[in-house]
């Protein structure tokens, strides 16, 4: 069985305009053509588009992609652990930005006094000046962004150090419960988003369950968010947003 470059494109998800290319350059060559000179793309074809378009979602140029591809001796199982290896360590990275993203809007509005030096070691190279407008215009006359400013404005690099290894704690707890099978709406899942309610209330602002279960929505409806999770582990996003809001409706009377 083969498909049309039109198919294939459909499939996954890029342009007719991209698969010419990669035929162009010879990093995706069709195994086979019609008699009128058609592309016609086979099972292993299909495989190969795969192994590129990870390793472009890793950030690897096409001419780097076309030597790894090629090296002898080099099967698809070989690929997916060298991806699966890479893509842990960007999952990691993305999970120190969404935690960061949490507590450097904040930190950014309420004008924590840090050094430089303790600014990287803490936030790497999250920028929260970047999201000041965006701070503004969501959150600026809230009395949720005003706690969080008086609070934050006192904090010391040890203190936001406590928090990121607090945090992580629990996002790593959520990941163990959704690779255990657990139910997001289990007691000890729901005892996960407890405890990261209770983050939010010592660190930043009061967080009852109300509040709660809108900040869980936002991890699903915005897609930054949305990727950030599901890049640790998919389908965390929206496991962690059933987990809140079950924990909510535990504790609404």
């Amino acid at each position: 069985m083969s498909f049309s470059v039109g198919q294939v494109a459909r499939l996954a998800g890029i342009t007719v305009r991209t698969l010419h290319h990669y035929d162009e350059i010879g990093l995706l060559t069709p195994g086979e053509r019609t008699h009128s000179g058609y592309r016609r793309y086979t099972d292993d074809d299909l495989a190969r588009l795969q192994q590129i378009l990870l390793y472009r979602e890793l950030g690897f140029p096409l001419d780097e992609i076309a030597v790894i591809l090629d090296e002898p001796h080099t099967d698809e199982l070989t690929h997916l652990r060298r991806q699966h290896e890479l893509l842990t360590r960007k999952a990691t990275r993305l999970q120190e930005v969404i935690a960061a993203v949490e507590r450097t809007i904040a930190a950014r509005a309420g004008g924590i006094t840090l050094t430089p030096e303790e600014r990287f070691d803490i936030f790497g190279d999250f920028r929260p000046e970047d999201h000041d407008a965006e701070v503004e215009r969501r959150w600026g006359h809230s009395q949720e962004l005003a706690q969080t400013r008086r609070r934050v404005a006192a904090y010391t690099a040890a203190d936001w150090l406590q928090h990121k290894a607090e945090a992580t704690t629990i996002t790593d707890d959520l990941i163990a419960a959704l690779k255990a099978g657990l139910p997001a709406d289990s007691p000890a899942v729901m005892d996960i988003a407890e405890r990261h309610r209770g983050l939010i209330t010592r660190w930043f602002y009061d967080c009852p369950p109300d509040l709660h279960r809108c900040l869980a929505d936002r991890y699903v409806d915005d897609p930054r968010f949305t990727a950030t999770f599901d890049a640790l582990m998919p389908g965390l996003a929206a496991y962690f947003q059933h987990a809140i809001h079950a924990n909510a409706r535990r504790h609404t009377p």
